[in-house]
């Protein structure tokens, strides 16, 4: 064009020129937005997934027929009454004087119901050393943990009547509330530290307060928005508390990120002698186009979870999606807005010591080195790209071995928090006592009618053949709703609280058990659930929905680079460098967490399984968030080497020049995620150190080494695109080279170059 100017294409580019004319437009709608999103969620009200909907198989159906039969199952609790010296019976005096004293403490309180006495109900031990007292909690179950406190006052004062016997109580009230007040302020307190501990680390990387409160308000605007989006979504899509703190978490992390790239090219660009319009532009083409690729990319993935099948799984996608979304939109809109407004008051509040004046080139601008470590680093893998290549790929798939013998389960009660709170100890001597009394299975038997002689003589013989069978060893507890015509059958498994026996004796209840009793009755359903069976039915169908889920979003990454780069090579390899990140960080869980190699150094402990919702979960939310990284290196990259440089020198470039801002940008996510790895839980342990390791080498051995010797050996051929993928849609941006650049040289074969 006559004037100099060029047609601005992309959709990032033009946001941000409509943004930085329209400044306070632009503000001004993203805050009405915001408003309006919580406004709008606020009024409308968060739907919760409901019991019956948090899993599919039998667990599903019995927790519809209990739901469609109105019955509301209380919270059973349970008093646990031991000699304390192994020699002190059930039947003596003293034991029955313990026994009378409890049942009367609790039926004091008027906060129970159906009080049964060990004599009455059988609930006593072999060696009969051991009895159980149990009892309903009233009113509803989901609020049952605020109304124990009463009851859990009575038992102790019981106990300290008859020191000679051990008395405790269990149940779910009990560890609910154990739970909130052990564990409750430790979430509350790691989702706080996080916003001051991302605007630390950013004060040291930008040296500006202004600059550094850019990113995490965006993040926090983002984030609050979302919140409203979830509680419109919720009456399409039910939410519920783990989607919230996995929203908080992603959405923190991509919105500090998102901006941080933006805003660190729009300085860079400032820094080399452009004006405040041209630098905005820039980095509205550039950065601006590599948030929008990284954040779709990351919203694809998070997608994937939508594949599952599981209720949880599909609200915490949907959550992380749509503050991913949120996010990028801010990002290439109100972001712009917001750097024009403040021109160089962007570098108000600067902390000199923490951000000395940067290195100057002969032409007075600042120096591309950028990081003497990361080129340094460079200087030898690029000097020896194959063996770089070699000894990195290498180790990273010598710590990804582990994960070859990983095993997934739902962690107990004591691999889950260990010996750190007393009601572990009462929980452990319930199994050990009364095998399985503490997680029994449960039977939901629905019938025509519940009293037929025929399904009374199918309930008989369940009973008898479960402890029989070998699967249980008794009591078998029947309750009758006659009006329901729906019998609840609580049958402790043995194995009690080893999961892989119990197991086994629920695939005795389900397979053999039930057919030869219950099931020769026409008509009548009876699909068993309980924890155990919870745990069998989600392993079940995670197992299922891996393989959609991989192909989903790798397939689908794929393309999204193949357009963006316009090159066949990067989206391989692309691909290729984030499974094998994903790869390292599965081998980190297993060692450190199930065979407990330095476990001690990160505060943990070898429990012999991981979390079984976790591999899954973070193979999507990395794989979405190490693109992060990818798309903002490799852009920088491609665009050197349109504007003329040779690729080895573009590779240089790009990953030097990136260094500051991705490292800032890893550091963050470390940080926060780390956070998470402090709390008590092994579960909470295990996905904070997965994902902090994750992005620990993502962004240094990932994008630091081998994605540069890949690149440098691969050459030219970085750029390939077979002739007849030239019909794809055209994504890459097409930023002016400046003027003091050497032209560009011929196209490569096979590839198209518009800049």
């Amino acid at each position: 064009m006559g004037n100099g100017e060029q047609r601005v294409r992309g959709i990032a580019a033009r946001a941000g020129g409509w943004s930085a004319r329209h400044r306070w437009a632009a503000v001004g709608i993203w805050v009405l937005f915001v408003v309006l999103a919580m406004a709008v969620g606020s009024a409308a009200g968060r739907v919760d997934v409901k019991d019956s909907d948090q899993l599919k198989g039998e667990t599903h159906t019995a927790a519809k027929i209990i739901e469609d039969a109105g019955i509301k199952e209380p919270a059973g609790e349970t008093v646990l009454i031991q000699a304390n010296d192994g020699r002190t019976l059930a039947t003596d005096p003293q034991f029955r004087a313990a026994v009378t004293a409890v049942v009367q403490a609790v039926n004091g309180t008027g906060r129970v119901a159906d009080v049964t006495s060990p004599y009455d109900t059988k609930t006593i031990s072999k060696d009969g050393h051991s009895a159980l007292v149990q009892f309903d909690m009233r009113g509803d179950a989901d609020t049952a943990g605020d109304r124990v406190e009463p009851v859990l006052k009575a038992v102790a004062s019981v106990q300290k009547e008859h020191p000679q016997l051990r008395i405790e109580e269990i149940g779910t009230a009990s560890m609910r509330k154990t739970f909130s007040d052990a564990f409750g302020t430790d979430f509350k307190q790691a989702e706080y530290s996080a916003v001051p501990v991302a605007l630390g680390i950013l004060l040291i990387a930008f040296g500006a307060l202004v600059a550094a409160l850019l990113p995490v308000a965006l993040a926090i605007t983002a984030i609050m928005a979302t919140m409203g989006l979830m509680g419109i979504v919720s009456h399409l899509q039910p939410m519920n508390d783990t989607a919230n703190s996995v929203m908080l978490l992603v959405g923190l992390a991509v919105g500090v990120d998102y901006c941080l790239f933006y805003l660190r090219r729009e300085r860079e660009e400032r820094a080399a002698g452009r004006d405040a319009d041209t630098a905005l532009r820039i980095a509205a083409a550039t950065s601006g186009r590599a948030v929008i690729v990284s954040g779709v990319t990351v919203c694809v993935a998070m997608a994937g979870m939508l594949f599952t099948g599981l209720a949880t799984f599909e609200a915490m996608g949907l959550a992380s999606l749509m503050v991913v979304a949120v996010a990028m939109v801010g990002s290439v809109t109100v972001l712009p807005a917001l750097l024009s407004l403040l021109g160089k008051r962007v570098e108000k509040g600067r902390i000199p010591f923490l951000h000395p004046d940067k290195r100057r080139n002969r032409n007075g601008r600042s120096g591309e080195e950028g990081s003497r470590l990361w080129s340094a680093v460079l200087k030898v893998v690029l000097a020896k790209p194959a063996v770089s290549l070699v000894v990195a790929a290498g180790a990273l798939l010598a710590i990804a071995a582990p994960a070859l013998g990983m095993k997934t389960q739902n962690l107990t009660l004591d691999q889950e928090f260990g010996d750190k709170l007393p009601i572990v100890a009462t929980y452990n001597r319930v199994n050990d006592a009364f095998p399985g009394g503490s997680e029994p299975a449960e039977v939901v038997v629905k019938a025509k009618d519940i009293n037929a002689p025929d399904v009374k003589a199918a309930l008989a013989a369940f009973r008898t053949e479960a402890i029989s069978s070998g699967a249980s060893r008794g009591p078998v507890d029947i309750k009758l709703h006659d009006a329901q015509n729906v019998a609840l059958i609580s049958v402790p498994l043995v194995g009690g609280s080893d999961q892989d026996k119990a197991g086994k004796s629920l695939e005795l209840l389900r397979d053999k058990v039930r057919p030869d009793t219950l099931g020769k009755v026409e008509g009548l359903e009876a699909p068993i659930t309980g924890q155990v069976a919870g745990s069998h039915d989600f392993n079940d169908q995670l197992v299922g929905s891996v393989v959609p889920v991989f192909a989903f979003v790798v397939v689908f990454a794929f393309l999204l680079m193949l357009l963006s780069f316009r090159s066949l090579t990067v989206a391989i390899t692309s691909i290729a460098l984030n499974l094998l990140s994903v790869g390292a960080a599965y081998g980190i869980l297993v060692a450190v967490f199930q065979h407990g190699w330095g476990a001690s150094l990160v505060g943990a402990q070898g429990v012999g399984a991981i979390i079984t919702w976790l591999p899954l979960f973070l193979f999507v939310i990395l794989f979405g968030l190490s693109m992060d990284y990818h798309v903002f290196v490799v852009s920088r990259i491609r665009e050197a080497r349109m504007r003329g440089r040779t690729t080895k020198d573009a590779i240089t470039h790009g990953v030097v020049t990136t260094a500051g801002v991705v490292t800032s940008a890893a550091v963050i996510m470390v940080a926060v995620f780390a956070i998470f790895g402090t709390l008590s839980m092994q579960s909470m342990k295990q996905m904070g150190v997965g994902l902090a390791a994750a992005v620990l080498i993502d962004a240094t051995v990932i994008r630091g080494v081998l994605l540069p010797a890949v690149m440098a050996l691969l050459g030219e051929r970085n750029w390939y695109l077979p002739k007849w993928l030239h019909r794809l849609p055209d994504l890459t941006h097409d930023e002016s080279a400046p003027a003091d650049l050497p032209p560009q040289p011929p196209a490569v074969e096979g590839e198209r170059v518009g800049v």
